[in-house]
């Protein structure tokens, strides 16, 4: 049987299929390394505290629109301005609704960008390096432990940091495997959009120290990264509670504040 994630692979699929009949990844490689590198994802997270990973997300699956008619540059302005360390884009078009010009967008605004989709061919990294962006998102549960590595290897050599994501321990040994130097757990499983508020708890001990951790859904305010940092997180991912707030740079401003809480207090919270 199809999962929700089948469906968004195969969708990733055709998409490439389709880019590469008007642009092939000669020319894209050629038009992507001819730019600026783009500011360090990875060293936006090495920053004392809890970093605030802000996203843009129109829609999705489970909760279906979310900000139909945000603009995404406006969006990231108030994002940067509240103190985010970095910016996520959902750039998948059919579930998500979003596209890489809402990543170009805010890559142009200066803060580190990651590409949030479902990356399954070399393509789609140098699609996100063309965009201006910093950083790919990959998916265990969708690759292989050969894709895998040579997604992590096509990034490198695209000049982009990685964000290796996981929601269970089997995912996990995979991605220390391949070398990832920053690990997501998701609480949401994307085959069945199921949460498991309890997986970067159960986690976290096993992905070693000097790795990135980030704490991936069911932030939605200073207590829940309160609590993330007393559990270890490094970083935060925020989506849907960022999009609908009312003022996006006060939200993302009380959750950096909440970051920022010495990590002598956060161990116990």
């Amino acid at each position: 049987m199809s999962t929700f994630l089948d469906d968004l692979l195969a969708g990733a699929r055709r998409r490439v299929e389709a880019a590469r009949a008007i642009e092939s990844l000669e020319e894209l490689r050629s038009r992507a390394g001819a730019l600026d590198l783009p500011p360090s994802f990875l060293g936006a997270l090495q920053q004392p505290g809890v970093s605030i990973i802000a996203e843009v997300k129109r829609a999705s699956p489970s909760k279906g629109d979310l900000a139909p008619g945000i603009v995404a540059a406006v969006q990231a302005a108030a994002y940067r301005d509240g103190g985010a360390a970095a910016i996520s884009v959902l750039t998948e078009p059919e579930r998500f609704k979003g596209s890489l010009e809402d990543l170009a967008d805010v890559a142009g605004s200066g803060t580190p960008a990651l590409r949030k989709d479902f990356l399954v061919d070399a393509y789609q990294v140098w699609e996100t390096r063309a965009a201006g962006a910093s950083a790919v998102l990959l998916i265990v549960a969708g690759l292989d432990d050969a894709e895998l590595a040579s997604l992590l290897a096509e990034a490198s050599e695209a000049d982009l940091d990685a964000l290796v994501e996981v929601h269970d321990e089997a995912e996990l040994e995979r991605a220390i495997a391949a070398g990832a130097g920053i690990i997501g757990v998701n609480a949401r499983d994307l085959r069945s959009f199921e949460v498991d508020r309890d997986a970067f708890a159960r986690l976290r001990p096993a992905i070693p120290e000097a790795t990135i951790a980030i704490a991936e859904s069911g932030i939605r305010g200073p207590d829940d990264v309160r609590a993330a940092a007393g559990r270890g997180a490094d970083a935060v991912l925020v989506g849907e509670s960022l999009v609908t707030a009312a003022d996006p740079r006060a939200a993302v401003a009380a959750l950096v504040e909440a970051g920022r809480t010495p990590a002598t207090q956060r161990a116990g919270a």
